[in-house]
């Protein structure tokens, strides 16, 4: 059972979401124990491609009160770690097809690393937004009207 950090929850909102990746994250020790008191926002992140690298760009970890001068930047660039053909079918996606990668989930593994969940997706366009918007808001009103009746 993995333990959720952050999530992003307005990736589903703003893209559709294809084929999810698992990678795991170049953190320093500061950045693991902020992590631990589980603080950090994905919300405003993306994943970039770097050369033939990928990496977590504008992440916020912020930074872990008792290191002090030995402390990290809190939106610094932080290298993905994947498979080479992962990474090269990730950057291949984004590159020919348009694709963007989108951070969905930052989390601990079952061994206690920090993991990062990668979407492969597609942007919404505005009228798929509201068409989402208006299906999310149906089966609300479908859970009301069932309570409802009993």
């Amino acid at each position: 059972m993995s333990k959720l950090i952050a999530e992003n929850r307005r990736a589903r909102f703003d893209y559709f979401l294809d084929e999810t990746f698992e990678a795991g994250l170049a953190l320093t020790g500061t950045e693991v124990k902020a992590l631990r008191e589980g603080r950090a926002n994905i919300a405003e992140s993306y994943v970039g491609v770097e050369g033939r690298e990928l990496a977590l760009i504008n992440a916020h970890i912020p930074e872990y009160g008792p290191a002090n001068r030995f402390n990290h930047e809190p939106r610094r660039v932080r290298r993905l770690l994947m498979r080479r053909r992962e990474i090269d079918k990730l950057i291949g996606a984004a590159q020919r097809e348009g694709r963007t990668l989108v951070p969905t989930r930052l989390y601990f593994n079952d061994r206690g690393l920090v993991k990062l969940q990668v979407a492969l997706a597609r942007g919404k366009k505005a009228h798929d937004k509201r068409a989402t918007e208006a299906e999310r808001d149906w089966k609300r009103e479908q859970g009301r009207l069932m309570r409802e009746r009993g």
